[in-house]
């Protein structure tokens, strides 16, 4: 059963393009003032999902509702419902900041103080009053991701789109991006985001959909999902290279069988499933056995390693479409 909360419910949704099904069932949900992150490996479909719930593509089977609203039967309230920026700053480099914020506010309906209010209070929320008043073209990424952002929020939305928003952004842009992302999160908008740094999702996302060959074939929290990897485990580096099959001999004993994984050439890691008495277990016998090391650590699984999992290969990401959806 559909939470009754959903803000965006997706049943069963299929989409072809000739004779490529790009999408083969896709279901999923994500309550009212969550984020959701949606990835996938390079044409696993995720590009697709969102172009159908922001009414870009029309499904060819399958039901979707975003705030409400059936992204088929009633597509132009789903649109005055959303917001969507992807990869490109969609903004006109000719005006300033604040004259782009006021355009939008114009196009949307607001009055000329309406608009030049609403514009005001978000170059304050959005800590671009200095820079309001110059023109985009002299803009920084991060400056102009931000602006685009502001331009999508002029008036609330319920629903916003973020298509692999902090592409191509230095790390301190990307970090603003991911504040942002948190206010919207604070003030009960809900939020899908497609994005290719896995930390992104780690980071943000309350719940994660996996898409590969266009369908879900994993969905959770991404504790969860990294807990289907096997857990924390062990990672031992040796001092010395020859020693590593000794530390081989030394450890099996302590894994089930075809657990111990060698990473790289220098080192090797086993599953830990007691966490920090599997740590100190594996140092005491290192210590009886007399091997020195260069390293030790308990660690987690990643996202990356989730990919690699599940997909079979790395997190290569598909590229984002090069169009803008209509932001409301």
């Amino acid at each position: 059963m559909p939470a009754p909360d959903a803000a965006v419910l997706v049943e069963g949704i299929e989409k072809s393009f000739g004779d490529v099904r790009a999408l083969r069932g896709v279901s999923f949900e994500a309550p009212r003032g969550s984020v959701l992150g949606v990835l996938g490996p390079n044409g696993a479909g995720k590009t697709t999902t969102v172009n159908v719930l922001s009414t870009l593509l029309r499904p060819d089977a399958g039901r979707a509702v975003v705030a409400g609203h059936d992204v088929v039967t009633d597509a132009a309230q789903v649109r005055r419902s959303i917001m969507m920026t992807g990869q490109y700053a969609a903004l006109d480099e000719s005006l300033t900041g604040r004259e782009n914020l006021v355009l939008f506010g114009r196009l949307l309906g607001l009055t000329r103080a309406n608009a030049r209010a609403r514009a005001a209070e978000l170059l304050e929320q959005f800590d671009l009053v200095d820079a309001g008043d110059r023109k985009v073209s002299g803009y920084s990424g991060g400056m102009r991701r931000r602006v685009d952002i502001a331009c999508g929020l002029v008036t609330r939305p319920s629903v916003v789109f973020l298509d692999e928003p902090t592409t191509g952004l230095d790390p301190r842009s990307r970090q603003g991006v991911w504040s942002l992302v948190s206010t919207l999160k604070k003030q009960g908008i809900t939020i899908l985001l497609t994005t290719q740094y896995l930390e992104e999702a780690d980071l943000l996302s309350d719940n994660i959909v996996v898409i590969d060959k266009g369908t879900v074939i994993a969905e959770g929290t991404a504790d969860q999902l990294k807990a289907r990897t096997g857990g924390s485990y062990c990672e031992v580096v040796p001092l010395r290279l020859g020693d590593l099959p000794r530390v081989r001999e030394v450890l099996v004993s302590l894994c089930p069988p075809e657990r111990i994984i060698e990473t790289g050439h220098d080192r090797l890691s086993i599953p830990a499933p007691y966490g920090a008495r599997t740590l100190a277990e594996v140092l005491r016998r290192l210590d009886v056995a007399r091997i020195e090391l260069a390293d030790i650590a308990l660690r987690r699984p990643s996202l990356d390693d989730v990919f690699l999992a599940l997909t079979g290969h790395g997190a290569v990401l598909e590229e984002a479409p090069q169009h803008e959806a209509p932001r409301r």
